[in-house]
């Protein structure tokens, strides 16, 4: 018995053996390196994600309003037509309200109480006036039917100005749904501005506040607005009677209130409205998104309803995995939604997550004075938004606030947080690109003791996703965060590429890089001719792009289903404005169908991208040698934290 038992030992172990030898041999000599098949297969599933250009003639512009550009498809991946649906914004909202009419879409405090100094914190969220998604949409479509009785057109524009409340959400949706396009104006804007733009657009209609409307009335009088028909003004008195304005051709102006605009709508059939929405395209343009300029007049950036939607979709699909898919999700909607971005977060994103996951989306709005008088952290901690995208100077704001209060801390106290900090930034730098992503040893305690207290003191303790994009960041701010066991990813985009076309997550992000490129986009960087911006040669990719060499960097360069239709000429501006216009066009976008973004910068050998300047702010030397003032800029707000790049308000 025991000499079997031996002898199947040693025939097992010489099976081993040999196995292990087979097993090398074929490693070594006839399997495919180990990583080949896979990498293969990533590079092809890349390559069929890519928009096929090459399908479609160019240009890839338009300055007409009434064109239709050509939507790029990728064949696979969320550029392709089943990764997001070709859909209208009307048709998604009418989605949403299927799957969540009775869930609340938008809340904001009326009256809005009057700013104490001491202190101004909210009644709890639920209480809020609330509109559910049936409603919003009813009311949009009373809105829209309401601009079909003034006389409104499709093409026309329906021009908003006013600080973010829901008719300002409403004014964009009701203008959607009979092909008006929405033009916002920017808080900023002076008087010239504003009449440029709500003349260029062609409005017919302006919704605003009431400290607005004079603006536009005084316009009109002076002849300067000979094609609105008119104002609408969203917040006082609702019980006010409409007033007549004659103009100098003795054409009328009515001043009205909102309620005044719903109470018009009942002229008009539904029907009519539900025609014109059936007609709509996805290629039809929804929003001029004006361009700050920094000499002439603004453009007017043509957005499309599949450019934001497709843009809705890529930046859902880079939240984390739960955002939407059941119950409520939040949003604080502060930053103005003339810009690129408060449309797409605040607006449609909204409207498409709810149209497309198991959860739904509630929009809140900030007070007007929340920013200026400092009580935004009221607004913060009573809503508790699931996703927050701040600028730059709102973090750095938040930072100061926390330093300050941490400046009076001593003793025990003080030691206790030094300690949890550098946990907290042990591991956050652990999470980057590269990283193990450990939490290190006591990380636990000092979430529990410190990061999950400051979290609810801010009013991010439900916050799934941080964001920031618009201006540049410092590094020392993340890092900051981080040792407060807060994760705040960069972005970065244009209006022209409807808002972002690379981004970070939590489980992707390099501090002080702006991300990788989104699903079916491409990013690559171009040295360009000065003056031909088709003449062009891909720079190779940066080994370390906090040290690129000259050779690794150009320009930045976009393409994908997020690109504007171009920028609008209004023909009743003249022939040479047109011709002006389609200059800027072709001089943004290439015969290729890439987007110029102007702003200099690397893509590493990861895929992270690095902006290290600005083309048209290059400073040359007495030396002929090119300085650019990005990494200057940033040095001084490193060595004077008073010193920060512009909020946007």
């Amino acid at each position: 018995m025991d000499g079997i038992l031996v002898a199947v030992i040693v025939i097992c172990s010489l099976v081993g053996v040999f196995g292990l030898c087979f097993l090398a041999v074929y490693c070594k000599f006839i399997r495919p390196p180990p990583n080949a098949d896979i990498e293969q297969k990533v590079i092809e599933e890349t390559a069929s994600c890519l928009p096929k250009y090459e399908d479609c003639k160019g240009p890839f512009w338009t300055s007409d309003v009434k064109v239709r550009t050509p939507i790029i498809f990728s064949e696979h991946g969320l550029g392709s037509k089943s990764g997001t649906v070709p859909m209208t914004i009307p048709a998604t909202f009418k989605k949403a309200v299927e799957l969540s009419g009775d869930m609340p879409a938008l809340r904001t405090e009326r009256p809005v109480p009057a700013f104490n100094a001491k202190s101004n914190p909210s009644e709890p969220f639920e209480t809020w006036k609330t509109w559910t998604w049936r409603q919003y949409y009813d009311e949009c479509l009373l809105a829209a039917r309401g601009m079909l009785a003034l006389g409104a057109k499709r093409y026309d524009a329906v021009t908003i100005y006013g600080f973010n409340c829901p008719e300002w959400n409403m004014s964009q949706m009701s203008g959607a749904m009979i092909g008006v396009i929405a033009a916002g104006i920017y808080p900023s804007d002076t008087t010239d501005q504003v009449v440029y733009k709500a003349t260029h657009s062609g409005a017919s209609i302006a919704c605003c506040q009431g400290s607005k409307a004079d603006m536009f009335i005084k316009a009109y009088k002076n002849g300067d607005l000979p094609k609105i028909k008119a104002v609408v003004v969203w917040d006082g008195d609702q019980s006010l009677a409409d007033e007549e304005i004659k103009g100098p051709d003795g054409i009328s102006l009515i001043k009205m209130t909102w309620q005044s605009l719903l109470k018009h709508g009942e002229q008009v059939s539904a029907d009519e409205v539900n025609k014109i929405m059936d007609d709509l395209h996805p290629a039809d343009v929804a929003a001029f998104i004006y361009t700050s300029g920094t000499t002439g007049n603004p453009k007017a950036v043509m957005i499309t309803h599949d450019n934001i939607l497709f843009e809705s979709n890529s930046a859902r699909a880079n939240l984390p995995d739960s955002y939407c898919a059941s119950g409520q999700e939040r949003i604080l909607s502060y930053l103005p939604l003339s810009h690129v971005a408060g449309c797409m977060v605040d607006i449609i994103m909204p409207v498409y997550c709810t149209a497309n996951y198991g959860g739904y989306v509630t929009v809140g709005f900030a007070r007007v004075y929340d920013l200026s008088k400092g009580s935004f952290g009221d607004r913060l901690r009573c809503i508790k938004p699931t996703v927050f995208l701040g600028v730059p100077r709102v973090w750095e704001k938040v930072a100061d606030k926390i330093q300050s209060l941490g400046a009076s801390v001593t003793g025990f106290k003080k030691k206790l947080s030094t300690f949890c900090k550098a946990k907290g930034l042990e591991h956050a730098m652990d999470c980057q690109l590269g990283g193990s992503g450990k939490y290190p040893s006591w990380y636990k305690f000092a979430n529990e003791k410190v990061f999950s207290l400051l979290k609810g003191n801010l009013g991010l303790e439900e916050c799934k996703f941080a964001m920031t994009g618009a201006a540049p960041i410092r590094v020392e701010t993340l890092k900051y965060f981080g040792s407060l066991g807060l994760q705040i990813n960069e972005v970065y985009g244009m209006s022209e590429c409807t808002g972002t076309t690379t981004f970070s997550n939590d489980k992707c992000h390099v501090w002080g890089s702006c991300g990788y490129a989104l699903n079916s986009c491409q990013v690559k960087i171009f040295k360009v001719s000065d003056t031909d911006i088709n003449d062009k040669k891909e720079c190779p990719r940066a080994k370390d792009i906090f040290n690129a060499t000259e050779e690794e960097q150009g320009e930045i360069c976009f393409r994908g289903r997020h690109i504007m239709a171009g920028y609008m000429a209004n023909p009743d501006f003249g022939q040479e404005h047109v011709d002006m216009i389609n200059k800027k066009n072709a001089d943004a976008i290439d015969a290729d169908g890439w987007l110029h973004s102007g702003d200099k910068g690397c893509l590493g050998e990861n895929g992270m991208l690095k902006i290290t300047g600005r083309y048209k702010e290059l400073i040359i030397g007495s030396g002929g040698e090119n300085i650019a003032p990005v990494p200057i800029e940033d040095n001084i707000k490193k060595l004077c934290p008073a010193i920060s790049n512009h909020d946007g308000r």
